[in-house]
């Protein structure tokens, strides 16, 4: 099998689908490394990295495509929904690609792949469960934009994160706030703690209260009813308004006492819901700082820009996209080595398997045989079951 890795075209993207060090893995099990010129410079791997490793440098992208018989990318058509188009020519029938599609809000280019014949895999669909976990990609991206989110915070505040007993007297730490404790919200907590800060977050799902906990937060406790408020993939699901009103009224006198408020609530295919609103952003201290890592699904703040840094009542509200391309040296370790295991686990007998009896496979397979195959894809784009559109 022929595996191509073309480089990323969306703007600001450093990061590359497959690292030289997971090359040896394909070598040896026979197939061929083809990896368009200049795809890995980046992120800090030059094309004489993977000529050492065993790949093949090609002499353009048409020839990636031509040759590939799967197709390896950080961000696919849905995800590069502008320059990936002039992609689609170079797709053939029965190629299949694997990469972040945003496949729930990209309509118009999964009709596309489907009509290429492509079978297309989404990075971003991958179940929450123990078998897949070494392939969770938006786990791993999580991980960097909590870490960065920390960063960009403490560059921004006018005080500095941790307690100091100094001749010139006491300095108290900084009161970090984190809303949402999934893998970026833990991350942040453990960041900001790392750095000294005093930390408070807050969660919907009352099972991560342990997990704070551990990392030396301080959980929030707000009197809500959310026991439906995580899926069985284990992913946040969307609440009614009256909750998020409720949520806010509750949130906002932890919010006034924060110098900096890290929000991370977000839901799959959905616009994240407003959590931080513009009387909220009031009541804090000038000089505080709020990081708002929902950005590109609309901010969890009633004020954030996406990719623009905003002053209001003196507080700098930040709507940082794309954090993870930000350290494409780890990032792009972390991506080879999900997508990397997620190849291997689809790969029998030098093939791509698309049998829907793996929930791997099922989860994560949108278009296969000329149509949207996937369930909840389906579903979001008001198209009848995949079973009856086959009848």
């Amino acid at each position: 099998m022929k595996i191509g890795v073309p480089k990323e075209t969306f703007p600001g993207e450093h990061r590359v689908a497959i690292v030289p060090s997971a090359l040896p893995l394909f070598i040896k099990a026979g197939h061929e490394v083809i990896v368009e010129s200049g795809a890995g410079t980046a992120a800090g791997f030059p094309d004489g990295e993977y000529t050492a490793k065993g790949g093949r440098i090609a002499g353009s992208r048409t020839e990636v495509f031509a040759e590939g018989d799967v197709i390896l990318q950080v961000r696919g058509l849905g995800a590069n929904p502008d320059a990936g188009r002039s992609d689609l020519s170079h797709m053939k029938p029965g190629q299949s690609l694997i990469a972040l599609l945003e496949p729930l809000t990209a309509k118009d280019e999964m009709n596309a792949l489907a009509g290429r014949g492509v079978s297309a895999f989404s990075m971003e669909l991958m179940p929450r469960m123990t078998r897949a976990q070494s392939m969770d990609s938006l786990s791993s991206m999580a991980t960097i934009a909590g870490y960065k989110a920390v960063l960009i915070a403490a560059v921004e505040l006018p005080r500095m994160f941790p307690m100091m007993m100094t001749a010139a007297g006491t300095l108290a730490p900084a009161h970090v706030f984190v809303v949402g404790a999934g893998v970026a919200g833990l991350q942040a907590i453990a960041s900001a703690r790392r750095m000294g800060a005093k930390v408070e977050a807050y969660d919907v799902r009352p099972a991560v209260k342990d997990q704070i906990q551990s990392l030396g937060a301080k959980f929030v406790e707000l009197p809500l009813d959310a026991a439906d408020a995580e899926d069985k993939g284990g992913y946040a699901k969307a609440q009614d308004e009256s909750f998020y009103r409720r949520q806010r009224e509750m949130m906002t006198k932890v919010v006034a006492g924060s110098d900096v408020v890290i929000t991370t609530a977000a839901v799959p295919g959905k616009k994240a819901p407003v959590l931080i609103t513009a009387d909220m952003v009031k009541g804090m201290q000038p000089g505080s700082v709020v990081v708002d890592l929902a950005a590109e699904r609309g901010g969890n703040c009633e004020l954030t820009k996406a990719g623009e840094r905003v002053v209001a009542h003196g507080v700098t509200i930040l709507g940082p996209t794309n954090l993870p391309s930000t350290v494409p040296y780890h990032a792009s370790q972390m991506y080879s080595k999900n997508i990397t295991t997620f190849l291997t686990h689809l790969v029998k007998d030098g093939k791509i398997q698309t049998g829907a009896d793996d929930e791997i496979v099922r989860e994560t397979l949108v278009t296969c045989g000329g149509q949207i195959v996937h369930a909840r894809v389906r579903e979001a784009f008001g198209l009848e079951p995949a079973a009856a559109a086959r009848a």
